[in-house]
């Protein structure tokens, strides 16, 4: 059997890697898509084009000016002398968000009335306006903070300041809250996915549309040595994809496992063995090449959107819940979050790991079976 086999995966190599250009398809694509959409795909906003329109030019509007700029988040591009301007600015994309300072500022905010400041903002994107939203308010509570703790120390000494109640938040596993711990671990789920279902859903329908796999099937070989045939060569190129991906999100991205290493190299064998059970599933099944990558990106699209990795699981409705424990790309996620970014161990992520095993056995399982009634 062993020796059968080693043919069987000698072949599988060399029909892989016969057109250098499917060398690069296979081991080049993954990592520049990895740092293209890596930088991409961010949920953090910086440098926001921000207008100040200041009718009341006074050291307080400009300390408050400052605070915006100094928190790394606003750079002010434009300084606008009329109303009149505010929309064409944003109406063109000039800016982003627009401070507007009202006239006589200093004088409500230094006799301790309600001093406002207006922040107008382009609403087109929602998600990135709310977080602009966000860290306005963040810079003038903390500003309000500092400048009320100066007044109560000079006025009352600081042993008569009461701080009252204070708030402190905490993020755990990610302090800073950078997006770039989620997406990057989030792309290495979706180019294994990726690369294992397309290459290997179009394996068999190929030797199919070529005559090979009648000669295949003239050999004493097995259909378990078959499916291992073809599952084990794609099952290290998975290995040597990921290695790479992991290498690039550690050198560019600093993302580090904080978890087992061989835990996570061999949770991520269960997953590729998932996809590509699922992969030759889909090419016994096909007839044509163009039908099994139809049907492969019928499954990626709904895998991704499906796997927790752009919406939140929780919020779905119930059935479709049910419906992620079909989709291996769900549980995989799991895994890299805790394994990756909590550093934690297997009875931590049990559900996961059972979930992923349990998809991985069944999809090889109809696929040999499905390959049985297909030589019939």
């Amino acid at each position: 059997m062993l020796k059968r086999l080693k043919h069987m995966l000698i072949k599988e190599f060399l029909q892989i890697f016969r057109d250098p250009r499917m060398r690069m398809i296979i081991f080049g694509a993954p990592i520049i898509q990895l740092i293209v959409l890596s930088f991409a795909l961010t949920m953090d906003v910086s440098h926001i084009r921000t207008g100040v329109l200041d009718f009341d030019n006074t050291p307080t509007s400009r300390e408050v000016l400052h605070e915006f700029t100094s928190s790394g988040y606003f750079s002010i591009d434009e300084y606008i002398q009329a109303q009149s301007d505010v929309d064409r600015l944003l109406d063109q994309g000039v800016v982003r968000t627009i401070i507007s300072v009202p006239a006589g500022f200093e004088r409500d905010f230094l006799r301790g009335a309600t001093a406002r400041l207006q922040l107008i903002a382009d609403g087109t994107d929602s998600n990135t306006t709310a977080v602009i939203f966000a860290y306005a308010n963040q810079i003038m509570s903390r500003y309000t903070q500092r400048k009320l703790q100066q007044r109560l120390s000079t006025s009352l000494g600081r042993a008569g300041l009461s701080e009252g109640v204070v708030l402190e938040t905490r993020a755990w596993f990610n302090p800073n809250l950078e997006s770039k711990y989620y997406y990057v671990p989030g792309l290495i789920a979706v180019m294994l996915i990726l690369v294992s279902m397309l290459l290997a859903s179009i394996n068999i329908v190929r030797e199919k549309e070529i005559g090979t796999i009648e000669q295949v099937m003239v050999t004493p070989i097995s259909r378990l040595e078959f499916i291992l045939g073809k599952t084990v060569p794609f099952l290290i190129i998975g290995y040597i994809i990921m290695t790479l991906m992991l290498i690039v999100a550690m050198l560019i991205f600093d993302i580090r496992i904080k978890g087992d290493w061989v835990l996570f190299y061999a949770l991520t064998g269960i997953y590729l063995i998932g996809n590509l059970g699922l992969a030759l599933l889909i090419s016994v099944s096909a007839t044509t090449q163009q039908q099994a990558l139809l049907t492969a990106f019928f499954i990626l699209m709904p895998a991704v959107l499906l796997s927790g990795f752009i919406f939140p699981i929780n919020n779905m409705p119930l059935p479709v819940q049910y419906a992620t424990f079909l989709n291996p790309m769900r549980w995989y996620l799991e895994i890299l979050r805790g394994v990756l970014m909590k550093g934690v161990g297997f009875s931590a992520i049990r559900q996961a790991i059972v979930g992923q095993s349990v998809l991985a056995v069944v999809f090889i399982m109809l696929a040999t079976q499905r390959f049985r009634k297909t030589l019939r």
